[in-house]
C-alpha cells in the first residue's frame, strides 16, 4: 500500500499507513516480550562519519608531537568513540514497549429478547446464564424485549458504559427505538464490547405482504405483489388467496419463502378492501393474513395540445380523462397535467395562464418534434423557461467529485478489476471536473487532494495503477474520509464490492446526504453487497451501477470530449420514480438539441447519449421534457411497452396526487396494531371525532389512532386497514445484529459455549495495555557523565605531571 498516505490530521478513520524515504518509520525487534526501537534509524549513520573524524584527530595529535603517549591518545579515542556512539544513540530515539497486565471485575451484561419472534428459536436464556455462573462470572440478566416490541438498540445504548461486556440473546429483529446502526456507533465510541449467541430456528413460520398501489384510478390496471416469508419453511407449497371486496381475485401456490404478482382493475371510485391470506400450519396466526385498503378516485383530468394528429393521444385516453386543444386556453383550473406535444412556442396558446397554473401546482409533459425546443423558439420563450431543459447541445455537469476506491483484502483476487474499473470510471469524467482519489480498507487513504481533472488526468491514471490492496473493509470510514476530503458539497464515486460491515455505513451514509454530498456507488467483484451499495447510494440520492454500467458516469459528469454510444435509450438515473424498474428497448432515431439545467434531473438518454427525458419542479409544478422523437414526427418505439411506461409514469409524476384539491379525508395511510398512524382531513371546519382532530394549517386537521387490534377500521366514511405487529414479519437472526457485534470488537458464540464466554470476558477483564519508556535521556546523561569524568582525568593527569615538575625543579 505504498502509494497511499494517510488523509490529513483530524480526519476521522485517517490511515496509519505512510509512504516516504525507506528507514524513515520506526525499527523495532522484540525479545522475550520486550520490544526495543529507536525512532530515527537514518540517525545512525552519522556514527561511522564521526568515528572516521575521531581516528583522523588521533592522528593529528600523534603527528603534532608533544607529551602525548600511545597509552593516552588511544585512551582518549576510545573515551571519544564511546561518548560519540552514545549521543547518536540518544539522538536516534531509542525506547522500549513491554505489556503490563492489571486485573478487573470480569462481569456478563445479558441482555435477553423475550419478544414473540423468539418462540421460533432455540434460545435458553436460564441454561445458558446458569452455565455463565457456573464458569465463575457473575451475570446480571435484563429483559430487552417482551411481546410484540423488540427495542435491542435502546437497550444496548442504555447498557452501554466504557468497559462494558454486553452479551445479547436475541434474533435481532428490532422493532422500534433505535437501530442497531446507531447502538453500535455508540457502544463502540465508549469503549463497550457486544458479544451475541448465535440461535437456530427450530419452528415453522410463515407471514405474508401485499404490496401494491394506496391510491389508483378507476378502470386503470394495477399491480400488486404477494409474498411469503418466514424460517424453516422448507420447499413445502403454501396457498396464497387475495380477495377484493370479498371476491377472490387471485390464488397461486408459492413454495418455500416466494412471491407472485397479479394485476387488477377497479372500476369503482372509492375506497376498496384487499385481503391476502396464506393457509399456514405454524406458531403465529395473526401474520397468516394481511390488509391494504385502496382508495380509488375519478381519473384524473388531462389537458392534451397539438396542432397535429398522434399516436400519444390514443395511450393517453386510455388512461386519463383527456381533453383535446390546438392550443393552451384561458381556463386551466379544470385540470390536473397538460400534455403539449410539438408545439412552438408561438404557437402554442395562452404560456402565461399555463405558466401561472404550473406554478399553482398543474403538471406539464413537454414533448419534442420537429416543431419544438430548437425547432420551435423556446430558448428564450416563457414556455422554455419552465422546462427542465435549455436549446442548444451541452456537456454533462460538473462538480468536485472523490473517487473512493475499496482496497481492502476482500478486494485482493479482484484488485486488478477494481482498478480497471476505476480508470474506466476516470475516462468517463469530463475535463471540468476537479477530482480527488482516496483508498480505503479499514482506514481512509489520502492518494491525491482534489484537482482539476483536465490536467491531472495522467496523474490520476498512474496513482490508481499503483493502487496495493490488504487489511479488512470498512465503507463507512472510506465514506466519511472521502467526505472530509470533499470538505463541502460534492459527489463521491465509490468502487468496491460492498462486502464491508454495514452497521454504521448506512448512518455515516445519511450524515453524508444531510452535508450535500451525493454518493454514486459501482459494484466490483466476484461477490458484490447490491443491497448494501444500493442503500448507500439512495440514502444520498445517488445511484448505485453495475461494473459495465459506468458508461452513465459520462452522461452524467462527462464534456463534450466524452462521447458515448449505446444504440437504444438508456436509464441514467433509476431512483426516480419515472425510471424505476423501466428498461427501454427503443431507439427513436431523433432528439431535439437540449442541455439539462442545472438543478434538474437526467433521467433518461438517447442513443447517442443526449437527453431524451428529464424533469423538474417549476413552482409547486411538476415537470417533465421528453426530447426524443421518430423519423416520423411521432415518438415511435415510446409508444410500446416498456418504454411506454417512461410516457404514462411522466404523467402520473406530474399529477401527483390527483386529490390534493379534494375535501374530506385525504390521508388515511395503512396502519400496524400498536403503532400510531396520521390520519389527515381538509375542510373548513374541524370533524367531529372520534378520533379527535387538531387544525395543523389551515383547513387542515389530523388526527393520531394508535390501533389495538386487526382489521378495517372506518374514519369519517374512509377505510383505514390495520395488520398484525412488525414483531410477526422478522424471523431469523438479522444481518444487523452480526455487524453490532463486529463494530465493537465482540465475538458470536453458540449457546453451549458457555466456557468460552466466561473465558473471554475474564480476559477482557484483565486488561492488558503498553507501556512505553524512552532512553534518549539516560543515554545523554551517561555521555555527560562519561565527559565529565574524561575531563576529571586529564585536569588530574596534568595536576600530577605539574606537579612532579615541580618536584625535579625544586631536586636540582
Amino acid at each position: 500500500m505504498g502509494a497511499l498516505d494517510p488523509l490529513p490530521a483530524g480526519v476521522p478513520g485517517s490511515g496509519t499507513l505512510q509512504a516516504g524515504l525507506p528507514g524513515t518509520e520506526a525499527t523495532e525487534f522484540t525479545i522475550r516480550g520486550v520490544t526495543l526501537g529507536v525512532e530515527l534509524p537514518l540517525v545512525a549513520l552519522a556514527l561511522p562519519v564521526v568515528l572516521v573524524a575521531l581516528v583522523a584527530l588521533t592522528v593529528h595529535v600523534r603527528g603534532a608531537g608533544g607529551d602525548w603517549s600511545r597509552r593516552r591518545r588511544l585512551g582518549l579515542l576510545a573515551s571519544r568513540v564511546l561518548l560519540a556512539t552514545l549521543l547518536v544513540a540518544a539522538a536516534a530515539g531509542p525506547y522500549t514497549v513491554t505489556a503490563r497486565e492489571t486485573p478487573g471485575d470480569p462481569r456478563v451484561r445479558l441482555l435477553a429478547d423475550e419478544s414473540d419472534s423468539m418462540a421460533v428459536t432455540d434460545a435458553n436464556v436460564d441454561a445458558l446464564a446458569a452455565a455463565i455462573e457456573a464458569e465463575g462470572v457473575p451475570v446480571s440478566r435484563s429483559v430487552v424485549g417482551s411481546g410484540t416490541t423488540s427495542r435491542l438498540g435502546d437497550a444496548v445504548v442504555a447498557n452501554t458504559e466504557p468497559g462494558a461486556e454486553l452479551l445479547v440473546v436475541s434474533d435481532g429483529q428490532v422493532t422500534g427505538g433505535r437501530s442497531l446502526g446507531e447502538a453500535a456507533e455508540v457502544a463502540a465510541g465508549a469503549g463497550a464490547t457486544v458479544h451475541a449467541v448465535r440461535l437456530s430456528t427450530t419452528r415453522t413460520e410463515r407471514y405474508v405482504t401485499l404490496a401494491g398501489p394506496a391510491k389508483t384510478s378507476a378502470g386503470v390496471g394495477n399491480s400488486f405483489l404477494v409474498r411469503v416469508g418466514g424460517t424453516d419453511l422448507g420447499s413445502e407449497n403454501a396457498t396464497v388467496t387475495v380477495t377484493a371486496d370479498g371476491t377472490p381475485v387471485f390464488t397461486e401456490q408459492i413454495s418455500g419463502a416466494g412471491a407472485a404478482e397479479f394485476t387488477y382493475t377497479f372500476d369503482e371510485v372509492g375506497t376498496h378492501e384487499v385481503v391476502a391470506r396464506v393457509d399456514s400450519d405454524d406458531v403465529h396466526d395473526g401474520n397468516d393474513v394481511v390488509r391494504r385498503s385502496v382508495r380509488v378516485v375519478p381519473k384524473p383530468r388531462v389537458l392534451y395540445v397539438a396542432r397535429n394528429e398522434y399516436p400519444l393521444e390514443g395511450l393517453l385516453d386510455r388512461l386519463y380523462n383527456v381533453t383535446s386543444r390546438p392550443e393552451v386556453p384561458d381556463d386551466l383550473d379544470p385540470y390536473q397535467a397538460v400534455v403539449l406535444q410539438d408545439l412552438p412556442a408561438d404557437e402554442a396558446g395562452n404560456v402565461t395562464a399555463l405558466q401561472r397554473a404550473v406554478i399553482d401546482g398543474t403538471g406539464l409533459v413537454a414533448v419534442g418534434g420537429r416543431s419544438a425546443y430548437d425547432n420551435g423558439g423556446y430558448a428564450n420563450s416563457s414556455l422554455g423557461s419552465m422546462l427542465p431543459v435549455s436549446v442548444g447541445e451541452g456537456g454533462g455537469r460538473t462538480t468536485r467529485m472523490v473517487l473512493l476506491v475499496d482496497v481492502s483484502g476482500s478486494s485482493e483476487g479482484g484488485m486488478e478489476t477494481q482498478k480497471r474499473v476505476a480508470l474506466d470510471v476516470l475516462e468517463q469524467l469530463g475535463d471540468g471536473n476537479e477530482v480527488g482519489l482516496v483508498g480505503f480498507n479499514w482506514q481512509a487513504h489520502l492518494v491525491n487532494n482534489i484537482v482539476p481533472l483536465g490536467s491531472n488526468r495522467e496523474q490520476l491514471r498512474s496513482k490508481v495503477r499503483r493502487l496495493r490492496s490488504g487489511g479488512g473493509t470498512d465503507l463507512g470510514v472510506g465514506l466519511q474520509g472521502a467526505a472530509d476530503l470533499l470538505d463541502g458539497p460534492g459527489t463521491v464515486i465509490v468502487i468496491s464490492d460492498g462486502q464491508a460491515q454495514d452497521v454504521t455505513t448506512r448512518a455515516v451514509a445519511r450524515r453524508l446526504n444531510q452535508q450535500g454530498v451525493e454518493v454514486v456507488t459501482v459494484g466490483v467483484g466476484r461477490r458484490v453487497n447490491e443491497e448494501l451499495l444500493s442503500d448507500v447510494a439512495a440514502a444520498t440520492g445517488g445511484q448505485y451501477l453495475r461494473a459495465d454500467e459506468t458508461d452513465r458516469l459520462r452522461l452524467l459528469f462527462g464534456g463534450e470530449s466524452r462521447t458515448f454510444a449505446a444504440g437504444k435509450l438508456t436509464v441514467v438515473d433509476r431512483n426516480q420514480f419515472i425510471t424505476a424498474g423501466v428498461e427501454p428497448e427503443s431507439d427513436p432515431g431523433l432528439a431535439n438539441e437540449v442541455s439539462v439545467k442545472a438543478g434538474a434531473e437526467f433521467l433518461v438518454a438517447t442513443g447517442e447519449g443526449d437527453p431524451a427525458l428529464a424533469q423538474w419542479r417549476y413552482g409547486l409544478g411538476r415537470v417533465v421534457s421528453v426530447t426524443a422523437y421518430g423519423v416520423d414526427g411521432s415518438l415511435d418505439g415510446l409508444l410500446e411497452r416498456p418504454d411506454s411506461l417512461l410516457l404514462s409514469k411522466s404523467v402520473n409524476w406530474v399529477v401527483g396526487d390527483p386529490e390534493r384539491d379534494a375535501r374530506g379525508v385525504v390521508s388515511a395511510p395503512d396502519a400496524r396494531v400498536g403503532e400510531q398512524v396520521t390520519v389527515r382531513y381538509v375542510g373548513r371546519e374541524r370533524p367531529e371525532g372520534p378520533p379527535r382532530f387538531r387544525q395543523v394549517a389551515p383547513e387542515t386537521y389530523e388526527a393520531t389512532l394508535v390501533p389495538e387490534e386487526p382489521g378495517f377500521r372506518d374514519v369519517l366514511g374512509t377505510t383505514v386497514a390495520v395488520n398484525y405487529p412488525r414483531e410477526y414479519e422478522g424471523y431469523g437472526q438479522s444481518d444487523a445484529l452480526a455487524g453490532l457485534v463486529r463494530t465493537t470488537g465482540g465475538q458470536e458464540f453458540r449457546a453451549g459455549e458457555a466456557a468460552a464466554i466466561a473465558e473471554t470476558v475474564r480476559q477482557s477483564a484483565s486488561r492488558t495495555r503498553e507501556v512505553r519508556r524512552e532512553w534518549g535521556w539516560l543515554l545523554l546523561a551517561a555521555a555527560l557523565l562519561l565527559f565529565l569524568l574524561e575531563v576529571a582525568a586529564r585536569r588530574l593527569s596534568r595536576y600530577r605531571r605539574r606537579t612532579a615538575s615541580t618536584a625535579t625543579a625544586a631536586d636540582d
